[in-house]
């Protein structure tokens, strides 16, 4: 892929692993990015995951064009980017390293060597002249690593931007950069918003044109789009006033409350979507808790406290800095309901949320009484 006249993307699709990170399901796959700058002086842009070495040698040599590299640029330390640089160093033993102090420090931890005598080690606002094309640096830590920089090349106004503004997804699937990039913003980077602002206020100062992450797509269109959106996201500003309804349920009775919750709300006008927490994607739920304003969780009492998955997804919630949100609870309990309270408890863990006084109360089955708490619900929540 040619991203300008010198730049070229010479990064791999990995369409073998189910989960990405161990965790997150890729059911369109993943993409690992690399690219290359060739000028007087040729600049590879990060390594591919260990377990496409080949495909990433062939793809390198095939944009060298018989020249040789004079440096890699080391931006982001996880193995599913840096996996390479040792096979690099030994293919091209005249290349030099450029990267953050932090990260050599990672180098001799993964490979046993620093490279002391191969390296460049750049800070905030250093440079690198490749000739035409000058790259400038950009410290990003927590990023969301401690030793991360993105790079500025001011000539084609490209910004390598490690793993922000990356996504879930191989580059030959066709899917809305929105959905996958916020659960990957989320489920990876999100618990790192303050950094992330900082970032981003570094980035404001920038003519980009494009932007070239470790991840996804290459984007080079309306990129103050993308911009807002990631602002709104480190910010845990949500993208709508809308009612995410996160729910568990045994028997069914849970859910119907959930769900005829999630009926009066969309005749309301509501913008509104429900998740069933047992059979729904982890990280897609987080992703829709930050999306939406406001959150109903609707769960079965079990053993004395709240069912497992809920309990799951609200820790969730706390690890990655859920705050600023309109809490709404239902619980269901046959004989000793405590799951509101056991929910309660678990939000403690999250800075600003309000929790309604209105908890809706199911005693086994749903029922008239039950139909009439989540009209009032429903009232309370389009009303706020």
């Amino acid at each position: 892929m040619q991203i300008s006249q010198d730049i070229k993307y010479i990064g791999v699709n990995d369409r073998i692993n189910p989960l990405f990170e161990g965790q997150y399901s890729v059911p369109k796959g993943m993409s690992y990015n690399s690219y290359v700058i060739t000028d007087e002086k040729i600049a590879v842009m990060d390594t591919v995951d260990g377990g496409f070495t080949a495909e990433w040698l062939e793809n390198l040599k095939a944009a060298l064009e018989g020249r040789k590299p004079d440096y890699l640029v080391v931006h982001h330390m996880e193995p599913d980017h840096s996996a390479n640089i040792a096979v690099f160093m030994e293919r091209y033993p005249e290349a030099v390293i450029v990267s953050s102090q932090k990260a050599f420090g990672m180098m001799k931890n993964f490979f046993g060597t620093d490279y002391d005598d191969r390296r460049i080690v750049v800070v905030e606002n250093d440079t690198l002249s490749l000739g035409k094309h000058t790259l400038t640096f950009v410290t990003a830590p927590m990023v969301h690593w401690p030793e991360v920089i993105m790079s500025y090349d001011s000539l084609d106004k490209v910004l390598f931007s490690a793993d922000a503004f990356g996504k879930f997804g191989a580059l030959d699937s066709e899917e809305e950069w929105e959905n996958e990039a916020r659960r990957y913003y989320f489920g990876i980077v999100g618990k790192f918003g303050m950094p992330v602002s900082g970032v981003l206020k570094k980035a404001a100062k920038l003519d980009i044109s494009t932007i070239c992450p470790l991840h996804g797509p290459v984007l080079s269109e309306n990129i103050p789009h993308y911009l807002e959106l990631y602002t709104k996201w480190a910010a845990y500003e949500p993208e709508t006033d809308g009612v995410f309804i996160a729910y568990t349920s045994v028997y069914g009775n849970t859910k119907k409350a959930a769900l005829s919750l999630e009926e009066k709300l969309a005749a309301k006008g509501c913008p509104v979507i429900s998740l069933d927490l047992a059979r729904c994607d982890r990280a897609e739920a987080l992703a829709m808790a930050f999306k939406y304003k406001k959150l109903v969780c609707a769960s079965t009492t079990y053993n004395g406290g709240v069912f497992p998955f809920m309990r799951d997804f609200i820790t969730d919630l706390a690890d990655h800095g859920y705050k600023s949100r309109q809490v709404y609870l239902i619980e269901n309990g046959s004989w000793a309901p405590t799951a509101a309270n056991a929910m309660k408890k678990l939000f403690e863990g999250c800075n600003d949320v309000s929790i309604s006084e209105n908890i809706v109360k199911i005693n086994s089955a749903v029922n008239a009484e039950t139909i009439a708490q989540t009209e009032a619900l429903a009232e309370e929540i389009a009303a706020q």
